[in-house]
């Protein structure tokens, strides 16, 4: 072949990839704006169906959702949820200071950064996925406020060990009852439970849930401004 068929070639595949390179990293903000009407599933969802495994989510509208629980999330997870655009760089500047580099970073991540993981990226702490997270967080934050990030996080949260997603399928779960049923202290065992409900458990808590679970439930009953943004 020609060396200049061969640079034809080269260029030819070379524009390929940086085409698909881009439409992957920019289709997370086209779709954004679908998401005012359309409820999303999140990548772990979908991994799961490609596998065949279990998948329970009955998306449920937040206003459905009883109270206790999106205040109780917001004062475990992100309690400047409704001051911040997407990102709290107050708790980001704490997380990086307690960690030799952004792999290690624990805690400091918004409810709109754990959406954006949840709906677009993958779970893990590198580097690369937090920087793909952070513009993402704040798009989502722009583009769908406040209380549609967290109707969606609430809904697609990872809550249970076999395949259980959002606050319905967490509720019925653990208590056997409908999320607009939950009351005070069993919001704060399934929010203590969120980092890892696959070994945690609400319905069964240890000493370690059951601790989080006081804090969480006193800090959401101090704090019910918390919730503002996205109250009914």
């Amino acid at each position: 072949m020609p060396a200049a068929s061969k640079r034809s070639v080269v260029f030819r595949l070379f524009r390929a990839v940086l085409i698909a390179v881009l439409v992957i990293l920019l289709a997370p903000y086209l779709l954004t704006p679908l998401y005012h009407v359309v409820n999303p599933v999140s990548t772990l969802m979908l991994g799961r169906w490609v596998t065949g495994a279990r998948v329970e989510r009955p998306w449920v509208p937040l206003a459905t959702i009883g109270p206790a629980l999106p205040r109780t999330v917001l004062a475990a997870e992100d309690a400047r949820f409704c001051a911040h655009r997407g990102i709290d760089f107050g708790e980001l500047r704490a997380a990086l200071e307690d960690a030799d580099d952004m792999s290690e970073m624990r805690g400091g991540s918004t409810i709109a950064q754990q959406a954006a993981k949840n709906l677009f990226l993958w779970p893990g702490r590198s580097v690369v996925r937090k920087a793909l997270e952070f513009p993402l967080a704040l798009w989502l934050d722009l583009v769908l406020g406040k209380r549609r990030v967290m109707e969606i996080y609430i809904n697609i949260a990872e809550w249970g060990p076999n395949g259980e997603f959002g606050a319905e399928a967490a509720a019925r779960h653990a208590f056997n009852k409908p999320a607009r049923d939950l009351n005070s202290r069993e919001a704060a065992l399934l929010a203590s439970i969120l980092p890892n409900p696959r070994r945690r458990s609400a319905a069964r808590p240890g000493p370690g849930v059951r601790r989080l679970a006081g804090i969480y439930e006193a800090r959401a009953a101090k704090s019910a401004a918390v919730a503002d943004c996205v109250r009914r």
